[in-house]
């Protein structure tokens, strides 16, 4: 408000649980009475993990998609129905790069992302009718925020220890305004990332031997690092 012209009126905040899915189409109807309409919608709700696969329960995997897929595609679907009476609208989804390649300690986490990009690639396929409706996917890379200290591990009740440096990842608004510019411009898909993680990228899209190559080096070694305690680099 003090940057800005705009006024008390042009902004709500209501509280909201992905995984309280009865509760979505009610948030929906509160924003619609407020503003009139919804232009975009931006899903970057979600936990990350850290823990083998051997390791975790698996009511931690039950958890992470029903916060991570399921609660994020349950919004999704209160608004677009709004956006297609509109025949309008923008629903930006914050992925991640492990939405594209896979990397140890974070299988879950990797497999809901995966989810995401599967679901709003076919979605943008059904909507081909509403040539207004964006379907926008963003995949970052490790960015500077509290996902690290947040993280699910081998179970629900166990929180991560030791979160680690975050002076080497991408600058939170860094990542913003290159989530906001690539909605800008309708991009389908953006990978939001610096080197040497946007390079990895391009190898698993065009070279994926290698790239499974070089993923078991590296995460032979962040395993150990893992193991003994040290946090080693992190998405």
């Amino acid at each position: 408000l003090e940057i800005s012209s705009l006024d008390e009126k042009d902004i709500l905040v209501l509280r909201l649980d992905l995984t309280d899915r009865s509760s979505h189409e009610a948030a929906t109807k509160s924003v619609l009475k407020h503003f009139g309409k919804i232009d975009v919608l931006v899903n970057n709700g979600g936990r990350s993990q850290r823990s083998l696969f051997v390791d975790t329960n698996l009511d931690v995997y039950s958890a992470i998609m029903e916060l991570n897929y399921l609660g994020t595609i349950s919004l999704t679907k209160h608004v677009l129905n709004h956006m297609i009476q509109r025949k309008k609208g923008k629903i930006v989804t914050v992925s991640s790069v492990m939405g594209i390649m896979g990397a140890p300690l974070a299988s879950g986490y990797c497999a809901s992302k995966h989810a995401l990009q599967g679901f709003f690639n076919s979605l943008r396929t059904e909507l081909t009718d509403y040539p207004e409706i964006s379907i926008i996917n963003i995949c970052p890379g490790p960015v500077q925020s509290q996902i690290i200290q947040n993280v699910f591990t081998e179970n629900l009740a166990k929180s991560l220890e030791n979160s680690g440096d975050q002076s080497h990842k991408m600058p939170t608004d860094r990542c913003v305004r290159l989530t906001l510019v690539s909605t800008a411009n309708d991009l389908k898909e953006a990978w939001v990332s610096d080197h040497p993680y946007l390079a990895v990228c391009y190898l698993w899209q065009y070279a994926p031997t290698w790239a499974w190559w070089l993923m078991n080096r590296m995460g032979k070694r962040r395993i150990q690092n893992f193991k003994s305690g040290v946090v080693s680099f992190s998405l």
